[in-house]
């Protein structure tokens, strides 16, 4: 137990450098637009004693260093600026639409893995047969289909011509979830499927594999209980591109289906040329991405102690 927890904290410290380096990024994208810095925080209809006030508030005058501190400063405040176009906090709009978010990307990432490990076993048991030769191509096609499209498709079936589910992502009851998770979570399900096929595939034709069966050890006891516990190895590994996937995913889907999350909320700031708005949903997403790569690193750590020595 000591060990993971050493390791967990060595995972930390690493991340805090990486997290430094994500704020700063985003801090860059003001000083990367056309023309004055402070414009793009300033109302479309503002004055010059707007800009004047924008530009002391937060420090555009001060060397780069100053105001990258200041930037810090007030993010550990829980301060990420005011909407220029609903005049609201930024760090309460953000908050208040992810949890919309999470909902979406925690119930994407279950039908991803609730149908990925499952086909991934059943294709890798059966290799070359009919069903096998079934699941790769399922999976060649939902790898490929972009997630709008298959948004798309999606809903004049079920919503347009069979009435099913609602069209959009707003109605309140769970049946406005489930088009647009499944969106999320079917192209996600291919690459898992994959990768949980090859790895099944490469376990099961280990020495150790072979040994337990002349043990006449019961089929399901040698694939169950010995061979997925190493197979499943890499698939948690990939959680944290996974959720990086899901977080690009999410900004689409949430436009499709009008799901009222982070996601929406970006495409709806572009829309508005509200800069503070997307420059804090940029930071919680990249977070996301940080967070996944982290959780995925101590779970790989609890599935095989090994790693917790390197």
């Amino acid at each position: 137990m000591a060990d993971l927890i050493s390791y967990i904290v060595r995972k930390l410290l690493l991340a805090i450098p990486v997290v430094l380096l994500a704020t700063f990024i985003v801090f860059l994208m003001l000083h990367l637009t056309q023309g004055d810095p402070a414009l793009a925080l300033v109302p479309p209809r503002h004055t010059i004693a707007d800009v004047e006030e924008v530009r002391e508030k937060y420090g555009l005058n001060d060397p780069l260093y100053t105001q990258y501190g200041l930037f810090l400063w007030r993010l550990l405040h829980g301060d990420m600026g005011t909407s220029v176009s609903t005049f609201t906090s930024v760090s309460g709009l953000v908050f208040q639409k992810l949890p919309r978010t999470l909902e979406l990307m925690a119930i994407g990432l279950t039908i991803s893995y609730s149908i990925g490990i499952p086909l991934g076993i059943l294709s890798a048991l059966r290799q070359n047969s009919v069903a096998d030769r079934g699941v790769m191509v399922f999976t060649l096609v939902a790898y490929a289909m972009p997630s709008f499209w298959l948004g798309i498709l999606l809903m004049l079936l079920f919503a347009v011509k069979l009435h099913w589910l609602p069209l959009g992502g707003t109605v309140g009851s769970f049946a406005s979830i489930i088009l647009p998770t499944v969106t999320l979570g079917l192209g996600n399900s291919a690459l898992t499927t994959r990768m949980m096929r090859s790895s099944m595939l490469e376990v099961m034709r280990m020495d150790y594999i072979t040994q337990l069966r002349s043990r006449g050890l019961p089929e399901r006891e040698v694939i169950f209980k010995h061979g997925l516990k190493n197979a499943i190895l890499p698939v948690i590994t990939v959680i944290g591109l996974d959720i990086g996937w899901f977080v690009g995913g999410a900004v689409v889907v949430e436009t499709i289906f009008s799901w009222p999350g982070i996601g929406r909320l970006v495409y709806e700031s572009i829309l508005r040329d509200d800069f503070p708005v997307v420059q804090g949903c940029i930071l919680i997403l990249a977070m996301f991405v940080v967070a996944g790569n982290l959780i995925a690193d101590i779970l790989y750590a609890i599935a095989d102690p090994r790693v917790r020595l390197g």
